[in-house]
């Protein structure tokens, strides 16, 4: 049994490893063509090196997403030649039953389980990271659109709304507006700073402040405007926590993601987006087992020299209809209001059990 597993895993691998090159070769283009439009723009200080790096930076991402696919193709396309071969015929009549052929490679997929979670919750942040400060140091900043990002702070007797217009090229905010609010949702202040420090400590430290602050003194109402260049302002809102709500939560690990989740709660705020992403993030490195199932059931099939192409071909189309699955169902739940965990899940466990499903049908048949 050891050299069985052996020779299926280092066939598994090597095909593997070519797929993934191959994709990851035509990703690194498409990414280095698109960077080319902002070396040198306007006067910038990003040059054809720095757009290499970005570009080699994002590859972690472009692994983490290309692994469970990339997983199919490979243990399709040997599992198909195995069969056709007959190899895998001689293996089964040598004593390689259905069960101990399910187990064999399901270890392999645990492998792949736990490089697609390590890929995905250290190395990709971290890329991530770089690749965007790379980025904002060479083009001054990081733009995050018209609104920027709305994060939510409150205590028992003031509520804040606090927008961040932009990050600096270490991950600082800028442009930021915070408005406070009185338990009663009057409004209390407007304070405007042009950028800020985040400590450990749970503290800003606001540089550049303009504040614009309601005085009640009576019926008399008034309105007093501050200049300061340096406000201290407790709050517990993180880097992090302004990165997930600028950047792409898909790209934040799952620790940050349900600080988050327990941010937006604490402060009564939707956080069904995010929980489905917390979720999908949880369940995504298990589709390497969805996989490895999908690709069993093609070593009992029986193919002519003729359609073991259209054979692998169909088996790649399942494989990818179950990512545009686990996609949908995530739009989906959040516009139904779904169990973030249902909608992250329902996709691997539907495909899974149709695997399993071919997979004995076929035995079953022989």
């Amino acid at each position: 049994m050891k050299t069985l597993r052996k020779l299926i895993y280092n066939e598994i691998l090597l095909a593997v490893a070519f797929v993934i090159l191959g994709f990851t070769a035509l990703f690194f283009f498409f990414d280095f063509v698109d960077e080319l439009q902002n070396i040198n723009h306007n006067g910038n200080r990003y040059e054809l090196k720095h757009a290499l790096s970005f570009v080699v930076l994002l590859i972690p991402n472009h692994l983490y997403e290309l692994l469970p696919i990339s997983l199919l193709i490979g243990a399709i396309f040997v599992m198909a030649r195995l069969a056709q071969s007959s190899e895998f015929t001689i293996l089964r009549t040598s004593g390689l039953s259905p069960g101990p052929a399910l187990r064999m490679l399901l270890a392999l997929g645990l492998g792949f389980v736990a490089l697609t979670f390590v890929m995905g919750d250290y190395i990709t942040p971290i890329s991530s990271k770089y690749a965007q400060l790379l980025k904002a140091r060479y083009l001054n900043e990081i733009s995050v659109g018209q609104t920027g990002a709305w994060l939510r702070e409150r205590n028992k007797e003031q509520h804040f709304s606090v927008n961040v217009g932009k990050l600096s090229p270490d991950g600082q905010p800028l442009q930021i507006r915070i408005f406070e609010f009185d338990a009663n949702g009057r409004w209390n202040s407007l304070t405007q700073a042009a950028s800020a420090t985040i400590d450990n400590d749970s503290m800003w430290t606001l540089h550049g402040v303009d504040k614009t602050q309601s005085v009640r003194d009576g019926d008399h109402p008034s309105i007093q405007h501050i200049n300061q260049a340096e406000l201290k302002w407790p709050s517990n809102i993180t880097t992090e926590m302004i990165s997930v709500a600028l950047l792409n939560p898909e790209r934040m690990s799952t620790i940050d993601l349900f600080q988050y989740i327990q941010h937006l709660n604490d402060n009564d705020q939707v956080a069904q987006r995010f929980e489905i992403e917390f979720w999908k993030k949880v369940f995504y490195p298990l589709s390497c087992l969805v996989m490895i199932t999908l690709a069993l059931p093609f070593g009992y099939l029986h193919f002519r020299s003729g359609n073991i192409t259209s054979q692998v071909f169909l088996g790649v189309l399942a494989g990818i209809s179950f990512f545009l699955l686990n996609n949908v169902f995530g739009y989906v739940g959040n516009l139904n209001n779904w169990s973030p965990w249902f909608a992250a899940a329902a996709p691997g466990l539907l495909y899974s059990a149709l695997s399993l499903g071919a997979f004995g049908w076929l035995v079953l048949r022989q």
